[in-house]
């Protein structure tokens, strides 16, 4: 560990939101380039920084930092660099002469002990002297208290939070109780809270700590896709991450679950075996809610007179629907709530365009929306209407509830959607917040069209909506099972078929849009990935670099998404003297770069332009797995420009960065809803619980015209033979059954 002391003499970069910061710190034997958590301190300040040095590939030696220590400036020069550097509002570097030209090494002290001698000086009036000692108090309190919680390792921006929400009483919150952290502060996790209350001495089987770590479980289960757990699981969980004795620990951790269920943050339940599950209020209360709103959707829906099966398309209209199709169409027209499943190449699109079309000539009013941007664009170009985000249609507003999802869209019950019809594509990756929220947003008469394929991984949030729905029985509903003679020619479509139904393919013939490139070692698979996307692909089919996609299973190792990002950024997109690029974290982000948006984000602005570069559309909110290209890097303004797919164009602010990740390689579960030219799976090995025949699947309906496997042969057979999708623990489907049978 090193120690070193001097003043910060520039600071390159700083998130206001975790502290995060890269700085120049002036020793006596030079600057040096010091990097981590550092929120809250000013250019000018006098520091001390514990830390231990790293080499950075690209901007070389670096102290990392692992503390911060203020430290007063007491000479002359240290006094007249700090307050010449504005830190202090109102003071500037000439006023910051005479000041301590006045008072000499005694300023800090006058300023903070007699602020009124201030008024001495020339330029400076009794209420400038209030307020330049106003600034100084706070920072001062500031700094105490960032003293004090520097041993729980907080960042400045939960400093502030802390502050805000406890006011004078955050001591006794940190020493007593850290855990009301947890449920009072969003931002705050169980792990954080439990290291605090370590370090301030709180004993393991702290009713507190049981109760913090039970709504931490249930969270991590939902973060998997589950909207409850089963008791037990929740239980054994629960005990093994507190470290406790099984007996005891068993029995502290059901008198916690009895409390939270009395205070109503958490809901009990008997399934039809008698097992008991646990939900988080928020997850149990959204599914209630959505099975009553697709219920009323259904009976609240009265057909139009005069349609019939007999006036669909036969052939020689230049459509031909087989009889499931024709079945399809004449269904989605008599019912409130309809849904349309199959495979790739199956006739999901022509079915649709069908729909479309009778329902234009019935003069009935409809809108497209789908989960994602690309989802969005590709059912335009499909239908040739335009479609948009769910997010989009329902006008979302900004703020956020505590399921992670709009907490209130400007469209809503009070406020409905003015169409007749809602056509959903891509509904597997609909979660159930989403879910709520469309169907708040809709009324009795109204009709809801869900698309999708039941059988792609299901969506990133908790639920499992669409594969919920189609079994409960209770809403019509058609699978295409056929593929048409032209999707038959596809590989893609064929083998993707073969895939679902667990046979094997034939990876001994390298067919043009699918075939395996056996390879035995990571260092072998490296190399042909960067070669393929670099050099092969597009000279060999005449694509851009962006149109080929690297997909992986998993995030961490040299196959996962982190690592094969780094190698695939240095051969496609290499540093350059006219590439700007800026440092975020341990990510460097060039021009050039595709990238990926990894979190919600409801408020930041977005615009599209025309001609000329003028802006003709303009709105807000990028969405977890929106993918683009940084255009521009502004070094100046620390502004990074992204286009993403669908046009839209946005600043982000460098603090902003942490939602952005570079998009080289994305994750198969990344990838729903979205189409293209080249997939590559690199497929060597890995967890066990990643490697199965549904994430396979999904991962080869995404490409559109080649698939290529890179890595062993024989694990790709092994995929296709686990059917082992990881169960989620939902209960929509029952919720709809119990439910219907009420109201019938």
């Amino acid at each position: 560990m090193e120690t070193v002391s001097g003043y910060i003499d520039h600071i390159t970069f700083q998130n206001k939101e975790n502290g995060y910061t890269v700085m120049s710190v002036m020793t006596e034997k030079g600057s040096i380039v010091c990097v981590g958590p550092a929120g809250g301190f000013d250019e000018g300040e006098t520091v001390e920084v514990e830390g231990e040095y790293t080499e950075h590939p690209t901007y070389g030696k670096q102290l990392k930092i692992f503390s911060v220590r203020p430290v007063a400036p007491t000479d002359r020069v240290s006094v007249l660099r700090y307050l010449g550097s504005g830190a202090i509002k109102g003071v500037g570097p000439k006023l910051a002469e005479r000041i301590v030209g006045r008072f000499g090494e005694d300023t800090m002290r006058i300023m903070e002990e007699e602020p009124e001698r201030l008024a001495e000086i020339k330029g400076i009036s009794g209420r400038m002297a209030r307020a330049i000692t106003d600034q100084m108090l706070e920072k001062k309190e500031q700094r105490s208290l960032l003293i004090f919680v520097q041993q729980y390792g907080l960042s400045r921006n939960l400093t502030l939070k802390l502050i805000e929400r406890y006011g004078d009483e955050v001591y006794s919150v940190l020493k007593s109780n850290p855990y009301r952290m947890v449920e009072e502060i969003p931002s705050v996790g169980f792990r954080t809270a439990d290291e605090i209350a370590a370090k301030s001495g709180i004993v393991a089987d702290s009713e507190y700590r049981v109760r913090s770590c039970l709504i931490y479980v249930l969270k991590l289960f939902a973060a998997e896709g589950h909207c409850f757990v089963p008791h037990d699981e929740v239980v054994s969980e629960t005990v093994k991450l507190l470290g406790l004795e099984e007996e005891s620990g068993h029995a502290i951790t059901e008198e916690c679950i009895r409390g939270l269920s009395a205070d109503r943050q958490i809901v009990l339940r008997n399934d039809l075996g008698g097992r008991i599950n646990i939900y988080l209020e928020y997850y149990d209360r959204v599914e209630k809610e959505c099975a009553r709103l697709l219920l009323e959707l259904k009976n609240g829906f009265k057909p139009a007179e005069g349609h019939a099966s007999e006036k669909l398309p036969a052939e020689g209209d230049g459509i031909e629907l087989d009889g499931l199709q024709k079945k399809a169409v004449d269904e989605c027209l008599k019912n409130g709530v309809f849904i349309l499943s199959g495979g790739p190449g199956t006739g999901k699109t022509t079915t649709i365009n069908t729909i479309i079309a009778e329902l234009e000539d019935a003069g009935e009013n409809f809108v497209l929306a789908a989960p994602t941007g690309r989802a969005a664009k590709r059912m335009t170009e499909a239908t040739s209407f335009e479609a948009q985000t769910i997010h989009r249609l329902l006008e979302i507003n900004g703020e956020v509830s505590e399921g992670g999802s709009p907490n209130i869209f400007s469209r809503n019950r009070e406020n409905p959607l003015e169409t007749d019809t809602v056509i959903v594509d891509e509904a597997s990756m609909l979660d159930i917040s989403l879910l709520k929220s469309l169907l708040e947003a809709m009324v009795p008469g109204m009709r809801l069209i869900l698309v999708g394929d039941v059988d792609q991984l299901p969506s990133v949030g908790p639920g499992q909506v669409l594969r919920d729905i189609m079994e409960s029985g209770s809403f019509s509903c058609v699978k295409l099972d056929r593929v048409f003679r032209q999707a038959g020619e596809s590989h893609i479509v064929s083998y993707a078929h073969m895939i679902n139904e667990g046979k094997h393919i034939d990876l001994s013939v390298k067919y043009p849009d699918f075939f395996l490139l056996e390879k035995e070692s990571i260092k072998l698979v490296h190399g042909y990935l960067a070669a393929l996307c670099k050099d092969v692909i597009p000279r060999k089919l005449g694509l851009d670099g962006n149109d080929v996609q690297v997909l992986t299973p998993m995030r961490k190792g040299p196959l996962g998404v982190e690592g094969l990002n780094r190698m695939l950024q240095e051969q496609l997109n290499p540093p350059k003297p006219s590439l700007e690029e800026i440092v975020y974290g341990d990510t460097v982000f060039r021009e050039g770069d595709k990238i990926m948006q990894i979190r919600n984000d409801y408020n930041i602005e977005w615009e599209i332009r025309g001609d000329y570069d003028v802006s003709i559309k303009e709105g807000k909110g990028i969405f977890n797995g929106d993918v683009g290209v940084i255009k521009n890097i502004n070094k100046e303004y620390r502004l990074v420009e992204v286009l993403f797919d669908d046009g839209r164009l946005v600043y982000y602010s460098a603090d902003k960065l942490e939602e952005l990740e570079l998009s080289y390689a994305a994750t198969i579960h990344k990838s729903q809803g979205s189409e293209y030219p080249v997939v590559i799976l690199p497929i060597l090995d890995g967890p066990r619980m990643l490697f199965n025949r549904n994430l396979l699947y999904t991962a080869v309906t995404r490409a559109k015209q080649c698939v290529i496997i890179v890595g062993s042969g024989q694990k790709v057979l092994e995929m296709i033979d686990t059917d082992s999708e990881l169960h989620r623990y939902t209960s929509l489907r029952q919720r709809l059954i119990e439910l219907e049978e009420v109201l019938e």
